[in-house]
């Protein structure tokens, strides 16, 4: 497997991952139309947030690190 392909292949599974924790943080943060975690301090949250925030920031960086991967050719 070549860089390029291994990169792609995180690119497409951090978008994908980017996709599912940012529709869980709009339902969390925005829309509040069932929330999981109705209180601050509940189980299911980090500092008072819910876990899917930080899996948005996570997947974010991952596919950030691997485009510009994908961007520099070397």
């Amino acid at each position: 497997m070549n860089k390029q392909l291994a990169l792609t292949i995180v690119l497409v599974i951090a978008v994908c991952g980017m996709a599912f924790s940012g529709f869980l943080t709009y339902r969390e943060m925005i829309a509040q139309t069932a929330p999981m975690c109705p209180s601050p301090g509940a189980a299911g949250t980090i500092l008072g947030y819910p876990a899917c925030v930080y899996g948005l920031a996570m997947y974010t960086i991952v596919a950030i690190l691997s485009a510009w991967g994908l961007a520099t050719k070397k």
